[in-house]
């Protein structure tokens, strides 16, 4: 049984998810919250495998929320739920420790995979909508840097050289949400050898873990959505 806690600042949304999730056989929702900060209160007293969290709130967001529960209740996983125009907090999320994010109009179906997913370590980044995220975000930039507001992203990705050109392979499968069984079916090498691998990415990339590592490919262009 999964134990998720359901974060978001409308009512309907919040009651709507807790009604259609309790009705999976594997899933039990333990509680819901309004914000980042309730959110961790519901979680401490709780102690659920999953947060599933509404991004953009007033008070304590879902980017604020996501890095109290990762640092407080590391065991915790956090699934973001948002929209095409929050580019940057997507990412920001994502490196706070978010496990991956889904579009609010998604299918229920589509919402309990992702958080078995999540929930059996992995990440989930939807293709089509992480490339839109990721045009949106360069954009964003591109502008910024127009305006004088912001400086341009370094050619070279921190420590990317150091990477071997295989361990270059399996990062841009981890920027395409993949697990280690479909990185190895795909590259065509163990499971064994592909969690090694990651270490070494972990470790060469100075990153806390395998979802750093899958926002990092993102952000420098690393992973491929086409």
């Amino acid at each position: 049984m999964i134990r998720v806690i359901v974060v978001d600042d409308q009512k309907l949304m919040r009651d709507g998810l807790k009604t259609i999730l309790g009705l999976e056989d594997n899933i039990e929702v333990v509680g819901t919250a309004a914000d980042g900060a309730q959110a961790l209160e519901v979680a401490q007293a709780t102690r659920p495998d999953l947060v599933l969290m509404d991004i953009r709130m007033p008070g304590v967001d879902g980017v604020q929320g996501a890095r109290l529960i990762r640092e407080q209740l590391p065991e915790t996983k956090v699934l973001m739920l948002t929209t095409f125009n929050d580019s940057e907090l997507i990412l920001d999320a994502l490196e706070e420790g978010a496990s991956g994010y889904l579009l609010k109009d998604m299918p229920t179906e589509v919402i309990v995979q992702a958080i078995m997913t999540v929930c059996a370590g992995g990440i989930v980044l939807p293709p089509e909508s992480t490339a839109q995220v990721v045009a949106e975000w360069k954009r964003a930039r591109e502008h910024a840097v127009q305006e004088g507001r912001d400086q341009l992203v370094s050619a070279a990705p921190p420590y990317l050289e150091a990477l071997t050109e295989r361990e270059h392979d399996v990062l841009q499968l981890l920027g395409q949400g993949m697990n280690n069984k479909e990185i190895g079916e795909t590259l065509v090498i163990t499971e064994g050898t592909v969690k090694n691998h990651v270490s070494n990415i972990i470790a060469k990339l100075r990153l806390r873990d395998r979802t750093q590592a899958a926002i990092y490919a993102v952000r420098h262009g690393i992973a491929s959505f086409s």
